[in-house]
C-alpha cells in the first residue's frame, strides 16, 4: 500500500473516532443498586421517565430498584405437561403487570400474564399463563421449527442471567405449541442463537389463553458459586401477543433494544441451586449410510458404511466448559442454498454443524456486514470462521467435505473474563493432507459495558510425500465499548502471516453506532490490503478500503395511518477504494424514501441505487459474464414488501429494475408461505435474473425452492426441500425425517440426492445420492 493510500486509511479508520469525540457522550449509570422491593402495581420509572413531553418513547436508565420475584422451593417433581394441576404452583405469588414494549412503550400490557416460579434440586421451574379473551382464536402458530421467527409467532420467554453481572444471558422461549427457542447472549450485541439447551416444555390451550410450562435442569444453566443460604439472579420476561404484534416485559426495556439487555432485567431471589458441580453429558450416535455415485467427477459406485462417534460436555466448574468430539459427524445438518451471486462479494454461508455452534459468539469476533440495517455495508470480515473447518479445496480448484476426526474445545466464562480455545483434527484425503487447525480467544471486560480482546488462529497442514507442509496465522486485537446507552463503539485489528514466502497481510474496522426509539445511524470503516489472508477466516472482499455510513428515522406520528407502526426513511453510502491503488473501485448512494412497517408486521419500502462500477482487467465478472474494463454508472431502483408473517398465508416480494453494468437487469424474488395448520407448513420461493444485454448475454438465470415441514409435534417432524438452478443446470434434494425422543436425543432418516457436493462448476455432471440413518442419545450425569 502507498505511502498516500496508507494515509488515507488511516484518517477514515479513525474518522469516527474524531466524531465520537464531538458527541460527548454520557458514561453510562455505575451506581445502580440491587435493591429488592416487592412486585408493585407499577415499575418505579415514571411516564415521564419512560417517554418524552411529546408523547415519544425515550431510551431511558435501568432502574435504581430492580423488581423482584421470589422463587419457592419445593420437595416434589413435577409433572410437565401445561395444566398446572399440582397444588405448589398455588404456594407462588405470581409476577403480574408487564408493561409494553411495543407499540407504546410503557403503558400497561392490554393482556395480562401471570408468571410463577418454583425449583427443587433438580429443576427450576417457570409457569406462565398467558391471559387473551379471544383465547385459542388468537393465536399464532405458523410452524413447530426449533428457533421459529420470533416476528411469526405467539411466544413467552425468560432471560436468565445467572451471573447477575447484567452482562450475559441464556434465554428459554416457547410458543402456543411447545416448540423451544433458545440463545445465550452477550451484551445484547453478540449471540448463540443455535445454541440448543437441555430442557423441557409442555403447553395447554384455553378459550381465555395459553398457558406454558418450563423445566429447566440445573445442570443447564451457568451460575456462581455461593456460600449464602440463597441467591438472586438478573431474570426477566417477555411475552409476544402476535394477533396485535404487541411485545410486553416484566420489567420493562426501551423498545430499541432486546430483552437480553440485562442491565434492565430482575431479580428472582430465594434461589438455593445445588452448588455448582462437575458434570458430564455424553451423546454417543450410530450411523449406517448408503452412497451411490454416478457420473464423471469421482466415477460411479456404490458403498455402505456404518460409522460411530460423538460428543462429551463436561463442565469442570461453574465457569469452564470442556467440549470432545470424536469422528465427528454432520449428517442431520441442514443442506446450504444454492445462490447464483451477483456482486464482488463472496457469500457467506452459515454454520449450521451442533459441535461448532456453541460459544460461536466467542470465537466469531469480528465484522459482520448486514445490508439490512445498512450497518457494515456488505463487508464481513471474520479473523475465524467455523465453516473452514471440515472442507477442503482440492487441486482442480472444486472444494468438497472432509472428514473430522477429533476435536477439543474449552470455554471459560466469568464477571471479569472470557476465554476459550478449540483444537481440530481434519482427516487427510487424496488432494487434500492431514490439518490442524487451533483458535484461541481472551476477552477481558473492563467496567461494566466494556471489553478489551484478542484472537489467534493456526492452521497446520502436514506435509505428504509430494507436498512439503506449511502454516497459516492470524493475530487479532478488538474492543468493544458501550459509551452511553445511545452510543456503542467497536474495533479491530487483524495481521495474517503464512509460511513459506511470509506473505504478511492486515485488515480492521472501527464502527460507531448510534442508537435510539428514534433514529438509527453508523459509521463503519473497513480495511484490507492485499495480501490479507486468514486461511481459517472469511472476507467478503479483499483489497479494499471501504467506507460505509447511513442512518435511517423511525416515525411514530399522529399523521400516519392506524395500520402503520412506523416511517423508517434512511440514506445509506458505500464507497470501495482499492487499497493496493487507491482508485474508487465501486460506490452504492442508497436512498430509502419510504420504509413502512405495519402494525401486523408486514413491511413496504422503496429504494434509488445510484451505483459506480470501475470494472479492471482481472477484476470480479458477475457470473462470469463477459463485461467489458471500463467505468460504469446506473441508477437501479428497488421494492420490498411483505405481508403479516404470521398468518396462514403470507408472501414477499423483493424486486429490482434498471441498468446493470453495460446492459440492463430486471430481478425479482418472490417467497409464498402457506401455513394452514401448525402441523403443516409450506414453502414457495422462486427467483429471477432477466439479463438484456449484459456483456453481450440476453437471457434469463432462475432459481426455484420448495421447502415442506409436516410434523405430528415438535419432536416429530418430516422436512423436505428441493432446489433447482437453471444458471448450474442441477437439481438438488434433501429430505429428513427428525424425531426427538427425549430431550436431545434424536433419531434421523436423512435422504439425499443432487450433484456431487465438491462441485462448483456449472460443467460438472457428477450427482450423488445418499440414504443415512443417524441414532444418537443424550445422557447427562
Amino acid at each position: 500500500m502507498s505511502p498516500v493510500i496508507a494515509r488515507y486509511a488511516l484518517l477514515s479508520f479513525f474518522l469516527p473516532l474524531y466524531a465520537l469525540a464531538q458527541t460527548n457522550p454520557v458514561a453510562p449509570n455505575t451506581a445502580q443498586s440491587d435493591v429488592v422491593r416487592p412486585d408493585t402495581t407499577r415499575d418505579d420509572l415514571s411516564d415521564k421517565e419512560l417517554n418524552s413531553p411529546s408523547g415519544q418513547s425515550v431510551i431511558f436508565k435501568p432502574s435504581l430498584k430492580r423488581r423482584a420475584i421470589q422463587a419457592i422451593e419445593i420437595k416434589d417433581r413435577l409433572k410437565i405437561d401445561g395444566h398446572l394441576d399440582e397444588a405448589q404452583w398455588k404456594e407462588a405469588k405470581p409476577a403480574r403487570r408487564f408493561l409494553q414494549i411495543d407499540p407504546q412503550q410503557g403503558q400497561p400490557a392490554t393482556f395480562g400474564t401471570d408468571v410463577r416460579v418454583l425449583y427443587n434440586r433438580h429443576y427450576l421451574y417457570i409457569a406462565a399463563i398467558n391471559h387473551d379473551s379471544l383465547g385459542r382464536k388468537a393465536l399464532r402458530v405458523p410452524n413447530f421449527k426449533r428457533d421459529f421467527s420470533s416476528r411469526a409467532h405467539d411466544l413467552f420467554g425468560v432471560s436468565i442471567d445467572g451471573f447477575n453481572d447484567r452482562r450475559n444471558a441464556m434465554t428459554f422461549i416457547t410458543n402456543p405449541h411447545s416448540t423451544q427457542r433458545d440463545l445465550l447472549s452477550f451484551d445484547d450485541l453478540l449471540y448463540d442463537e443455535d445454541w440448543d439447551g437441555f430442557w423441557k416444555v409442555r403447553t395447554s390451550r384455553t378459550d381465555s389463553g395459553w398457558v406454558a410450562e418450563m423445566q429447566i435442569p440445573w445442570q443447564t444453566l451457568r451460575y456462581a458459586r455461593s456460600a449464602d443460604s440463597a441467591q438472586s439472579w438478573g431474570i426477566n420476561f417477555f411475552r409476544n401477543r402476535r394477533y396485535s404484534n404487541e411485545l410486553s416485559a416484566w420489567s420493562p426495556f426501551p423498545r430499541a433494544f432486546t430483552s437480553s439487555r440485562m442491565e434492565y432485567a430482575g431479580l428472582i431471589t430465594g434461589l438455593k441451586p445445588p452448588p455448582p458441580s462437575p458434570n458430564i453429558r455424553i451423546q454417543p450416535y450410530v450411523l449406517i449410510s448408503d452412497d451411490r455415485y454416478t457420473g464423471t467427477e469421482v466415477g460411479y459406485g456404490q458403498r455402505a458404511k456404518l460409522k460411530f462417534g460423538g460428543d462429551l460436555k463436561w463442565a469442570l466448574n461453574p465457569n469452564t466448559v470442556l467440549d470432545l468430539t470424536l469422528n465427528t459427524d454432520f449428517a442431520q445438518a441442514d443442506v446450504d442454498r444454492q445462490v447464483n451471486n451477483l456482486t464482488r462479494f463472496s457469500v457467506l454461508f452459515p454454520e449450521r454443524r451442533a459441535f461448532f455452534l456453541e460459544n460461536a459468539s466467542l470465537f466469531g469476533a469480528g465484522l459482520l456486514g448486514n445490508r439490512n440495517t445498512g450497518e457494515g455495508g456488505s463487508m464481513v470480515i471474520q479473523p475465524f470462521f467455523s465453516r473452514t473447518i471440515g472442507l477442503a479445496t482440492l487441486p482442480d480448484g472444486t472444494s468438497t467435505p472432509v472428514p473430522i476426526d477429533a476435536g477439543a474445545r474449552l470455554v471459560y466464562r466469568s464477571l471479569n473474563r472470557n476465554y476459550g480455545g478449540m483444537v481440530i483434527r481434519q482427516r487427510g484425503i487424496p488432494g487434500s493432507p492431514t490439518t490442524d487447525f487451533v483458535v484461541g480467544r481472551y476477552v477481558e471486560n473492563v467496567g461494566r459495558q466494556n471489553r478489551i480482546g484478542m484472537l489467534f488462529t493456526l492452521k497446520n497442514v502436514h506435509r505428504t510425500d509430494s507436498l512439503p507442509g506449511r502454516q497459516n496465522g492470524t493475530i487479532a486485537l478488538d474492543g468493544f465499548f458501550r459509551l452511553s446507552q445511545k452510543w456503542t463503539y467497536n474495533a479491530m485489528l487483524i495481521g495474517s502471516l503464512s509460511s513459506g514466502n511470509a506473505e504478511k497481510g492486515m485488515s480492521a474496522y472501527s464502527q460507531l453506532i448510534y442508537r435510539t426509539n428514534q433514529l438509527v445511524g453508523w459509521w463503519t470503516q473497513s480495511v484490507v490490503t492485499k495480501s490479507f489472508n486468514p486461511e481459517m477466516g472469511f472476507v467478503s472482499r479483499g483489497d479494499v478500503i471501504a467506507t460505509t455510513p447511513g442512518l435511517y428515522l423511525v416515525n411514530r406520528a399522529k399523521w400516519l395511518p392506524k395500520w402503520v407502526r412506523n416511517f423508517e426513511p434512511g440514506v445509506f453510502l458505500e464507497l470501495y477504494h482499492k487499497a493496493s491503488t487507491g482508485y474508487l473501485q465501486e460506490s452504492q448512494l442508497n436512498f430509502n424514501p419510504i420504509w413502512l412497517t405495519f402494525q401486523n408486521g408486514g413491511n413496504l419500502g422503496l429504494f434509488v441505487n445510484s451505483t459506480f462500477q470501475r470494472l479492471d482487467e482481472g477484476d470480479y465478472r458477475p457470473l462470469g459474464l463477459d463485461i467489458a474494463s471500463n467505468r460504469y454508472r446506473y441508477v437501479r431502483y428497488s421494492v420490498m414488501f411483505s405481508t403479516d408473517p404470521s398468518k396462514k398465508v403470507s408472501f414477499q416480494l423483493n424486486s429490482e429494475t434498471g441498468r446493470y453494468y453495460d446492459g440492463s437487469l430486471n430481478y425479482a424474488r418472490a417467497t409464498l408461505l402457506l401455513a394452514p395448520v401448525p402441523h403443516a407448513a409450506f414453502t414457495l420461493n422462486a427467483e429471477a435474473n432477466a439479463f438484456k444485454n449484459v456483456g453481450g448475454y440476453t437471457g434469463t438465470i432462475s432459481l426455484y425452492s420448495v421447502e415442506s415441514r409436516m410434523a405430528v409435534n415438535p419432536r416429530l417432524q418430516l422436512i423436505s426441500f428441493f432446489q433447482r438452478n437453471t444458471y448450474t443446470d442441477k437439481n438438488a434434494w434433501n429430505i429428513r425425517l427428525a424425531w426427538e425422543f427425549q430431550p436431545l436425543s434424536f433419531l434421523y432418516i436423512v435422504y439425499n440426492y443432487g450433484t456431487y457436493a465438491g462441485s462448483v462448476r456449472a460443467i460438472d455432471r457428477q450427482q450423488e445420492q445418499h440414504i443415512i440413518g443417524k441414532l444418537s442419545y443424550l445422557k447427562q450425569f
